[in-house]
């Protein structure tokens, strides 16, 4: 990828999903990705060395008590939340799923909204 070349994921950022990556960045969380999937769904990716070894609804648990200080009504729209710790971002057989709802991620399906 060039300098210049843009993911799909970043031309769906708004101001919304900007705050709720500048929110969790604050909070200590190394790499946040955030952007509105459609009307009704914000998508969100936390990258961070803290989750390796702890399993996903510790992660999580990590995660949800900072999207609180958020407005109700985007934390209601973020449906999607992908905690991976950097390592699983290497595809093998481990961590093949893993892989994989990051490419959805990174170049989303279109939306049915």
């Amino acid at each position: 990828m060039t300098p210049t070349m843009t993911r799909t994921w970043e031309t769906k950022q708004t101001d919304e999903t900007r705050l709720v990556a500048d929110v969790l960045k604050r909070a200590g969380f190394e790499q946040v990705d955030a952007y509105r999937y459609n009307s009704a769904s914000i998508r969100l990716r936390v990258i961070d060395p803290r989750f390796e070894g702890i399993p996903i609804e510790k992660r999580d648990g990590m995660v949800e008590p900072v999207l609180e200080q958020l407005p109700e009504r985007t934390q209601a729209d973020i449906m999607t939340l992908l905690t991976i710790a950097p390592a699983e971002l290497q595809q093998n057989p481990r961590t093949f799923r893993q892989c994989l709802v990051n490419l959805e991620f990174d170049d989303p399906s279109p939306s049915m909204l």
